[in-house]
């Protein structure tokens, strides 16, 4: 990832140019070039040479347009709180320990929380994705029209992120929808929140484990994660508000007395004062729990939109926390192969003959 917008100008290829010019062409594409180069201070000529380098997607569109299955708890807690990414959390908190705890005193974030998420994205940077991160924004961007000004900031804040780092755009790959390294950043949680840990000049959360790590710490912290603070606890529900107060399940309107004034009983004794929402899951067929989620939790579904995701991690990092201090599993070794019993050595048949002849003589 070495090559600056004005060396990918020059080597830009004739056969790329022509493959692509039909992208460049539309006027919608040479206006967005033309207001990012005036906004942005780029080169327009540049920015054209580097879109006939763009190969749209056109697949990716379809799985935008996927209609979500909704999961229920029971079954999506599966793929994420499970003995391999606890193992796998375990390992990489002993593995990078110093450095993890001096993050999370720098940033006040729960250690266990930082190392839960990146376990869920992508564990520990397995599963970054394979696309062309500039091939997938622009198809969104120019082809996507439920979606085009949410993808059109994310291209523009790709492109000053490519130009931050000094990489070659064209070299960034994540997934379909763009994310980025270890903590899957969309381009503008990039710019907003990536961490330079090791001042090497790079904002490295796809090889380098200290920026990923400080990186999610310093999502969270912006997002208001407080130290200490309560995560979820479970609750039983009653009267007839349940639904109206589900429904506003992502938003802090209510603090923990006027949850308990419209039906919430917690399980256990809590800060009345503090703001929380309430939220169900299926925790087994046809069986829904209630539970209230705190600015912590909030705060992790700021990361991801989603009840779903946050339990998971929070489920996870404590699993994650009570491992890391168990002795790593070995892999079980395989048992040593049975050693064949020796034959017996068959008695000659002229032996026994001589043997019965002697007794005859008796």
């Amino acid at each position: 990832m070495k090559k600056t917008f004005a060396a990918l100008a020059l080597c830009a290829s004739s056969l790329f140019a022509h493959a692509n010019e039909t992208l460049v062409a539309r006027p919608e594409v040479r206006e967005y070039l033309a207001a990012t180069a005036r906004e942005h201070g780029f080169d327009e000529t540049e920015l054209v040479n580097l879109f006939t380098r763009i190969e749209p997607k056109p697949g990716i569109l379809a799985i935008f347009d996927r209609p979500s299955t909704g999961r229920p708890w029971h079954v999506f807690r599966t793929d994420f709180v499970n003995t391999k990414r606890i193992n796998v959390g375990a390992a990489f908190w002993r593995e990078h320990e110093k450095d993890l705890m001096e993050i999370s005193k720098a940033y006040q974030v729960d250690p266990a929380v930082i190392v839960a998420i990146l376990d869920v994205e992508t564990l520990f940077g397995k599963n970054t994705g394979s696309f062309r991160v500039l091939d997938v924004l622009a198809t969104a961007a120019f082809d996507y029209p439920r979606r085009a000004e949410f993808f059109r900031k994310e291209l523009t804040e790709f492109l000053l992120l490519a130009r931050g780092e000094k990489e070659d755009p064209l070299s960034f790959k994540g997934s379909y929808a763009g994310a980025l390294g270890w903590p899957q950043f969309m381009p503008s949680s990039f710019r907003a929140f990536a961490v330079d840990w090791n001042s090497d000049g790079h904002h490295d959360i796809w090889n380098t484990p200290v920026d990923a790590m400080a990186s999610v710490a310093s999502y969270l912290a912006l997002h208001g994660w407080q130290a200490g603070g309560d995560t979820m606890v479970p609750v039983n529900v009653s009267g007839n508000q349940v639904d109206e107060l589900i429904a506003d399940k992502f938003n802090l309107h209510y603090s923990v007395a006027e949850l308990m004034a419209k039906g919430v009983a917690p399980l256990r004794e809590l800060e009345t004062t503090q703001p929380a929402v309430l939220y169900s899951l299926e925790v087994a067929p046809g069986q829904t729990n209630y539970f209230l989620g705190f600015k912590n939790f909030y705060a992790i579904t700021r990361y991801n939109k989603s009840t779903l995701y946050a339990t998971a991690v929070l489920e996870l990092a404590e699993a994650i926390r009570e491992a890391k201090d168990r002795p790593p599993v070995e892999p079980a070794k395989p048992a040593a192969a049975a050693k064949p019993k020796p034959k017996k050595k068959p008695v000659k048949q002229v032996e026994a003959k001589k043997s019965v002849a002697k007794k005859k003589v008796r």
